[in-house]
């Protein structure tokens, strides 16, 4: 088989928010901004990895999602419990810095893993997890 990976899917409660982490903090190239009904899809992705995607999308946007199920999903994203991602980049420490710099909230510093990595992690402005593992 000849399988990629094309997107990922992550939720936001704050297009405005997001796109300034995506794009000014991670320095993602924006590749589409949506409005539709009053909500927003955003598509960003490295300069460099055109044939790779991240949705930012309201987590309200699909119709069979409950209202129960809309109230949980809220719920969990404050928690930071909803989503995540896994990132890489060859210089763990420049990027953590710029990262911290731009004020999001650590959830780790750079340490060196047991199981054979080493990482940092933040959250996005929606709380979704965002890891980064330097590449060895």
């Amino acid at each position: 088989m000849d399988i990629t990976i094309r997107s990922c899917f992550l939720p936001h409660d704050d297009p405005d928010a997001a796109l300034a982490f995506y794009r000014d903090t991670l320095g993602f190239e924006v590749r589409d901004d949506v409005g539709y009904g009053g909500m927003r899809w955003i598509t960003v992705g490295p300069a460099d990895q055109p044939g790779t995607s991240i949705v930012l999308q309201p987590p309200a946007a699909d119709p069979g999602v409950t209202e129960d199920e809309r109230h949980t999903i809220a719920e969990m994203m404050a928690k930071g419990t909803y989503a995540g991602i896994l990132l890489a980049t060859a210089d763990l420490d420049g990027t953590f810095e710029r990262v911290q710099a731009s004020g999001a909230e650590v959830m780790q510093e750079p340490i060196e893993q047991p199981y054979g990595v080493r990482d940092c992690a933040f959250r996005d402005p929606a709380g979704n997890q965002v890891r980064i593992q330097e590449l060895r």
